[in-house]
């Protein structure tokens, strides 16, 4: 019998992206995928459409402005270049399944796949992506809304990252998304002995304004010289210039190391060596204060204390499992405040609380929700 021919878009470096790479991990056991998106070809595909890094995935041009401007969203549904060069390359193509990754591409997947079935992987509140940049909030968003509410409704699987989020796609659009967690797969790894006289702190992620990483500068610069801070950061698309304004702002503190960036594959091991992973968010927008992070399930994996702000999904978890300590609120005082009471002791409770969480709180479970929705709709 011949294997389904599945289609994946992602107008992201998928190579990069852990939450796609894991989603393609359970895809390509049911049939032969083709991805589109940015960057290498990423592991176990058959074929992989690779999209200029130029091409942007929004409508970012003259006319699209325009377009946006004047509500015109039906018009531009495949006019951003990144989705027009997939659309040109595609074209003509059948597959059995379309996989559609954020709300940028529903048009397309739709557009592609014809009588072929179409999982729309909402990652997060897609009106809300960026509505803390002005021009995102006035042009973009309004577009996020008309795809939702136009292509939703017709999608035959919808998921999104954590519960309080399909809530808001349910009031919104009237669909309601299975819940598939960032959780990063189970790692087999023992948590490292805490040292009497240091407390490592560690971040991993990107290097994105909107997400107060110099919170965690400062707040290190205000704690006694038992703590150190490593961050792995991924450089955004700016070309590294927010990761060299948090350089400045480090000012060559010795206790304060930028690494190189690390594959999502390999964060547990390398976070492995550290003690406590933080991460204190604001809550900008509504993604910010219900996220959910990749990064809060590598640390767990990792076998890390976790030290968090009061965002309302990543609390839930942290409490529910005993990882680690929760600041009254985002501010600088209240970040640092919540970790200089730490004793070695407390961090070890904390990094055997999650090492006994680690399996619950691993890919295991998110698997089995997209191996149902996979034999649902391919028939397999």
């Amino acid at each position: 019998m011949s294997r389904a021919r599945i289609l994946c878009i992602s107008l992201s470096p998928i190579e990069r992206d852990a939450r796609v790479l894991r989603q393609l991990s359970v895809l390509t056991e049911f049939g032969d995928v083709t991805t589109v998106g940015y960057g290498e070809t990423p592991p176990g595909v058959a074929r992989h459409v690779r999209v200029p890094d130029d091409r942007l995935s929004l409508p970012q041009t003259p006319f699209g402005v325009l377009r946006l401007g004047l509500l015109a969203h039906r018009s531009v549904e495949l006019a951003a270049p990144g989705v027009a060069f997939a659309h040109r390359a595609l074209a003509g193509e059948s597959f059995d399944l379309v996989v559609a990754n954020d709300a940028r591409v529903l048009a397309l997947a739709f557009e592609l796949a014809g009588d072929a079935p179409v999982w729309a992987d909402m990652h997060e509140w897609a009106p809300e992506e960026r509505t803390h940049v002005l021009a995102w909030k006035l042009l973009v968003a309004p577009f996020m809304v008309h795809l939702c509410r136009r292509y939703l409704p017709r999608a035959a699987a919808v998921t999104t990252v954590g519960g309080e989020i399909a809530k808001l796609y349910e009031r919104d659009f009237g669909v309601r998304p299975e819940v598939m967690r960032n959780a990063a797969p189970f790692a087999d790894l023992e948590p490292t002995a805490v040292p009497d006289d240091r407390i490592r702190l560690v971040h991993s992620g990107g290097a994105v304004h909107g997400r107060n990483l110099e919170l965690m500068i400062d707040a290190v610069k205000r704690l006694d010289e038992r703590f150190t801070l490593d961050l792995y950061l991924v450089p955004a698309a700016d070309g590294g210039k927010y990761l060299g304004e948090l350089r400045a702002r480090a000012g060559g503190d010795e206790r304060i190391r930028f690494n190189d960036p690390v594959a999502p594959g390999d964060l547990p091991r390398t976070l492995n060596a550290y003690d406590v992973g933080v991460f204190w968010i604001p809550p900008v927008h509504t993604n910010a204060r219900l996220t959910l992070p990749n990064k809060l399930f590598d640390y767990v994996q990792a076998r890390l204390a976790v030290a968090i702000g009061p965002t309302v999904e990543m609390v839930s978890v942290l409490k529910e499992h005993d990882l680690g300590v929760v600041a009254r609120d985002f501010t600088v005082e209240a970040s640092a405040a919540s970790l200089e009471t730490l004793t070695a002791a407390d961090v070890a409770r904390y990094k055997a609380n999650a090492h006994a969480s680690a399996r619950a709180l691993s890919f295991d479970h998110e698997r089995d929700v997209a191996r149902g929705i996979l034999r649902r709709l391919l028939g397999a």
